[in-house]
């Protein structure tokens, strides 16, 4: 008897579910998280430099009406991916915030770092051949290194005038 009655109330709670659980549709705004890794790809057409995300609204006809397309489409249910697709076939690769990491592209990611790489290499090899070079011309003679001597030992000397004058 116990078992038909919990079998019971199990079945009455799995038909009623819909009225104790509401899931409901989130709705994204302008404050959202989501909304700002999406925004955050599209650079504004405005000329002041920043993304979507960024560009003021009270300055800037272009990014509310961008900003509430993007609202739109988030809320529709279109992901991340899709928006940057769409943007990308109306506009171009101009309007993302930093190139696709494929085709030629990528050389906007890797040759910076390749020349800098190159220009350390060709410095490094250029300053140690001056290096070789000096150390192999340079012969000093006994008459030059007393001469050093004697002139290391005079500013000495005036070095040694001077702090008791002061100290």
């Amino acid at each position: 008897m116990k078992k038909k009655f919990y079998l019971g109330l199990l079945v009455i709670a799995f038909i009623f579910q819909g009225l104790f659980i509401r899931a409901e549709a989130r709705q994204i705004d302008y404050k959202s998280a989501e909304f700002k890794a999406v925004a955050q790809q599209f650079a504004c057409t405005c000329g002041c430099g920043q993304d979507h995300y960024e560009c003021d609204p009270n300055t800037c006809n272009l990014t509310t009406e961008f900003k509430k397309d993007l609202v739109g489409m988030m809320n529709k249910g279109w992901d991340k991916d899709k928006i940057r697709q769409y943007y990308v076939n109306i506009y171009g690769e101009e309007i993302l915030t930093s190139p696709e990491k494929s085709g030629f592209s990528l050389t906007a990611w890797v040759l910076p770092f390749v020349v800098l790489g190159l220009a350390a290499i060709a410095v490094f090899i250029i300053i140690r051949k001056w290096v070789k070079k000096k150390g192999t011309d340079v012969v000093m003679t006994d008459y030059e290194s007393t001469e050093d001597e004697v002139e290391g030992e005079i500013l000495t000397s005036m070095i040694d005038e001077e702090r008791k004058k002061y100290l």
